[in-house]
């Protein structure tokens, strides 16, 4: 017979250790599962072993064996429950969770995440950005392993922000705290917060942070670049392009967050590099696959060292028009919307999908689209707006000596950024052109008026800006202050003008005709609605109110800051918003409400707006002054009670609302008081509650809330009318801004002689004693004089061949005459004595030399593909400027593309063209062309060697670039100079 051995109580105890693993997974406790077996009608297992009725033999010892028949055995299940496998619950942190799975959801972002009072990092983004940005790299210990984190304080939120956003080009996605309301935080178990990306912050999506630019736009550019579904991708050659399969023209959509600009234009893609130089985008979002794109011979993408730029097919939700009224301030009009072309619409489209993605929910408000057109421009590609200095100097990248520093005197931010605008892109339209002059013109003559409109623009602040945080959500009281001190700067402007109108009534028609521009720029104020918004937020903002408020804010940053580097130095700890648990009893560790929170009583509240906002806030301080009244009286009741000078009722974060004694009052018992119980004690002071106190401390605190509530409810109204007047603020900062350069334009005028270019339509182009604007400042400053130059073309003498000594002054003339252009088109005096422009559609230079080894180009290849540009864009009515074509390769070769190239611009272009060179040869191979003069620089020798440059520029062909002095100025060693003297004297200059 075979047997089988049974152990009961083994048996019985395992069983019953998998039923509590089960109850722990999941979340029950075992006796629930014994409750459930009962409810069964089964035996609850227990710790004891179940008892078996056994025969005498197995009596006989303490150890019991039992031998039964496998037949005997009963078979089947035990008839339990099946037992779940054991759950590994071996999880991170809910606040670790949270990150982890935002971190997932935007796996292209850095994620910050708000703890408290700091922004943190978590695992690889902790490792790999938290060494970047000059943090500390801990590790926290969770049930589910080491989480390496580092974070910093809130208040340097914006510091931090730059070099992700800005300095590394990166995306940041912004975790911050949502408070939970009672519902939430039972299914959170017990947590306060919940914790979601509120938005997602780029290079082109910035709204208001303080490291944005302020005399700069920040555009977010979106290209849209369709191309035909029956073209195959095939791989381009090095020896052949090819051949592109696009479809007709790219559409071009730019916005800025930061002030609601949103403008729309096609163009094709040949001209995309030049508008995207006037431009400026600050991020780059374009629909196609760089490769796709590549693989069909387009080469015209923007680079990717300038701009940030991002490939991604958007999903669509604005593909139709009338969904962009949702985040316009009004909406577009049936004749505007039937002008935008399919791939307005699409670029459009694509700019709004990554703009409201980014926002996650903020309500966006843009003006409509402005459509605008290639021609209304002077195109000027990226080149040519580095190689002129425009708005950053070519070596260092620089403000200081560019263009835009030599002319700026404007009053007002916002002003700057459109007189950046108008440098970068300047108008091609005659009329528009001499709009401009004429305000300038009128401001010039004008000079008490014009110092009157720069004073009052200098107390404006930029509201643009302003707006569009209130349209956003983001506004402060602080705003609504600088907002309203900028209306009633614009009313007294719109005053002012309205009493220099009533005086030119009886002047002469010439004077009235001068006013005109004016007057059409002020008839477009409107000042009635936005004027009673102003008289409202000053009788509901109290001034004083923000200003303390903000000093508040300052120490509380300042207590972040000590909290912080006693963080990192060990000894403080933080608590979490969530839970918080306790330093070592012994150790007593500061934590941040210990540092942060005030014990501020209610005399010393901050409050943000007057009494007299409102009627309910009026009657919310009446009650408190009468608790506080009441306060006052208890106070004396209770000292006069105690015989206690000293005793005051306060309230502390610790204790609440105690009284409080010092001095030697501490010695006075206080049980003849009723009520009173002690909480705290010192050698000086003494503490103790009273409950008539602590029941009008605790109305007082409620008094309190509705307070706060009502002044919240106050400001929301007080936004709400800012976002009504939108349309009325943003049209009447635009005329501001006008009227900011028209004055500033005529200042700078003033102070450097500054003349008042004649725009014409022919192809004339008469400069009698230009000067370069830079540089003739910088001379200026220097106790130096600028040596001013006369250039006149025209249709038929229209090329200028320029030779002569190195440092001899032709770049020097050949930029200044572009940058002539560049001010006159932008509506500006020019510097010179007397100018005549025709009006050209496209400025092109090809000066100086660089490669760009990182996309295979050498400095000969970087400098003939610019001159393919210009031969292939170049028109009658363009303006050209080029220095040292053909120098880069073989004094042969050079001379023959050189000649080439002139011959192309003589016959093809037909262009005004100055081209400046070394090749003194090419004076004499091109005698066939009657449209080319040639003009030179000279250097005049003095005695010991010594020599000095004239940089005047005469008719005539100079035949020596006298390199050999320039290089002797350079510090070459004398004999290097004497060496190369000699071998130039033996090969000859003719043969060389």
């Amino acid at each position: 017979m075979r047997s089988l051995v049974c152990r009961p109580r083994k048996s019985r105890c395992l069983q019953y250790d998998n039923l509590i693993a089960r109850a722990y997974s999941e979340g029950q406790s075992p006796a629930f599962f014994r409750r459930r077996q009962l409810g069964q009608g089964r035996r609850p297992f227990s710790r004891r072993a179940v008892a078996q009725p056994v025969t005498k033999a197995h009596q006989r010892t303490l150890k019991t064996v039992t031998k039964r028949r496998v037949d005997e055995l009963p078979q089947g299940g035990l008839g339990l429950p099946p037992v779940e496998k054991e759950v590994e619950r071996n999880e991170y942190p809910t606040v670790v969770k949270q990150a982890k799975e935002n971190m997932i959801r935007y796996e292209d972002c850095v994620l910050l995440t708000r703890v408290g009072g700091f922004y943190e990092l978590y695992f690889d983004q902790a490792e790999k950005y938290g060494r970047l940005l000059n943090l500390k790299v801990a590790r926290k210990n969770t049930v589910a392993g080491p989480v390496p984190m580092a974070g910093f304080p809130f208040f340097q939120l914006d510091r931090y922000m730059k070099t992700l956003v800005q300095d590394m080009n990166l995306s940041v996605a912004l975790s911050e705290e949502f408070a939970l309301d009672n519902s939430g935080k039972i299914k959170a178990g017990g947590l306060l917060f919940d914790r979601r990306v509120s938005r997602i912050i780029s290079a082109g999506t910035l709204i208001d942070e303080n490291f944005m630019d302020p005399y700069e736009n920040n555009f977010l550019l979106a290209i849209h670049v369709s191309i035909s579904d029956s073209s195959k991708p095939h791989p381009p050659t090095s020896t052949a392009p090819a051949q592109s399969s696009m479809t007709g023209q790219i559409g071009l959509a730019w916005m800025d967050l930061s002030t609601g600009d949103f403008s729309i234009q096609t163009c094709n893609a040949e001209s995309l590099p030049s508008a995207v130089a006037s431009i400026g985008p600050r991020e780059v979002i374009i629909n196609q696959d760089p490769d796709v794109l590549r693989s069909q011979g387009f080469t015209h993408l923007p680079d990717p060292n300038l701009y940030p730029l991002t490939f991604k097919d958007l999903p669509g939700a604005f593909r139709e028009k009338s969904s962009w009224n949702n985040v316009l301030e009004s909406p577009l009009t049936e004749q505007s919307a039937a002008q935008l072309t399919n791939q307005e619409v699409l670029a459009g489209s694509d700019l709004l999908d990554y703009g409201v993605s980014h926002l996650q929910g903020l309500g966006l408000k843009l003006q409509p689209p402005v459509r605008r057109h290639m021609s209304d421009n002077l195109e000027i590609d990226r080149n040519t707006m580095r190689a002129l200095e425009i708005k950053e100097t070519l070596a260092h990248r620089a403000f200081k000596g560019s263009l835009l520093h030599a002319v700026r005197r404007t009053a007002t931010k916002s002003g700057s950024r459109l007189l950046a605008s108008r440098l970068a892109s300047p108008s091609a339209s005659l009329k528009v052109i001499e709009e401009r002059l004429d305000l300038v013109t009128y401001f010039l003559h004008a000079e008490d008026m014009r110092e009157q409109i720069l004073a009052l623009l200098q107390q404006t602040s930029d509201s643009q800006r302003l707006v569009q945080k209130f349209s956003l959500g983001r506004g402060m009281p602080d705003d609504l202050l600088s907002l309203s001190k900028t209306i009633l700067s614009m009313n007294q402007v719109a005053e002012l003008f309205d009493s220099v109108f009533d005086e030119s009534v009886s002047r002469s028609s010439g004077d009235n005709e001068a006013l005109l521009p004016v007057k059409d720029l002020v008839s477009r104020l409107n000042i009635n609605e936005p004027t009673t918004l102003a008289q409202r937020i000053n009788e509901a903002v109290d001034e004083e109110g923000v200003q303390e408020n903000h000093a508040v804010a300052d120490d509380e940053a300042a207590g972040f800051s000590e909290l912080a580097e006693q963080v990192l130095s060990g000894k403080a700890t933080v608590l979490s918003t969530d839970q918080s648990r306790p330093g070592p009893r012994a150790s007593k560790p500061r934590s941040a409400r210990t540092i942060l929170t005030p014990a501020r009583d209610i005399e010393d509240e901050i409050w943000i707006m007057k009494r007299k906002a409102s009627k309910a806030l009026d009657r919310l301080h009446e009650q408190i002054d009468e608790l506080c009244r009441q306060r006052y009286t208890l106070a004396e009741t209770l000292r006069e009670q105690l015989g206690a000078p000293s005793l005051t009722l306060k309230w502390t974060p610790g204790l609440g609302h105690i009284c409080h004694l010092k001095g030697k009052d501490t010695m006075i018992p206080i049980h003849e008081v009723v009520g009173a119980r002690s909480v705290s004690s010192s050698k000086s002071t003494r503490s103790f509650y009273y409950p008539p106190w602590t029941d009008l401390g605790r109305s007082m605190d409620q008094l309190k809330l509705r307070i706060r509530a009502e002044e919240q409810k106050v400001f929301r109204d007080l936004s709400k009318q800012v976002i009504l007047n939108l349309v009325w603020l943003r049209r009447n900062a635009v005329v501001l801004d006008e009227l900011d350069i028209a004055c500033s334009s005529a200042l700078l005028a003033h102070e450097q002689s500054l003349t008042r270019p004649i725009m014409v339509t022919s192809n004339t182009q008469n400069i009698i004693g230009g000067r370069h604007p830079t540089v003739n400042a910088g001379l200026e400053e220097e106790g130096r004089s600028f040596t001013p130059n006369d250039c006149l073309l025209s249709s038929v003498n229209r090329i200028w061949l320029i030779t002569g000594p190195n440092m001899g002054g032709k770049s020097t003339f050949l930029r200044q005459n572009a940058l002539i252009y560049v001010l006159a088109q932008a509506g500006l005096y020019v510097p010179a004595k007397y100018v005549e422009l025709g009006v050209i559609d496209k400025l092109f230079t090809r000066v100086g030399s660089a490669d760009n080894l990182s996309s295979d180009q050498s400095t000969f290849m970087v400098e003939m593909m610019e001159t393919a540009a210009i031969l292939k864009g170049a028109t009658e009515r363009s303006f050209v400027v080029m220095d040292e074509v053909g120098r880069g390769t073989t004094p042969a070769d050079g001379i023959a593309i050189g000649a080439a190239c002139l011959r192309h611009l003589h016959n093809q272009s037909k262009c005004r063209t100055l081209f400046a060179t070394h090749y003194h040869s090419l004076a004499d191979m091109l005698p066939d062309l009657d449209g080319i003069e040639y003009y030179c620089t000279r250097l005049h020798d003095g005695p010991n060697a010594s020599f000095s440059f004239d940089y005047r520029i005469l008719k005539g062909v100079n035949r020596s670039s006298h390199a050999l002095k320039t290089a002797m100025l350079a510090g070459l060693p004398k004999s290097v100079i004497e060496d190369a003297r000699g071998i130039l004297d033996g090969i000859g200059q003719e043969s060389v």
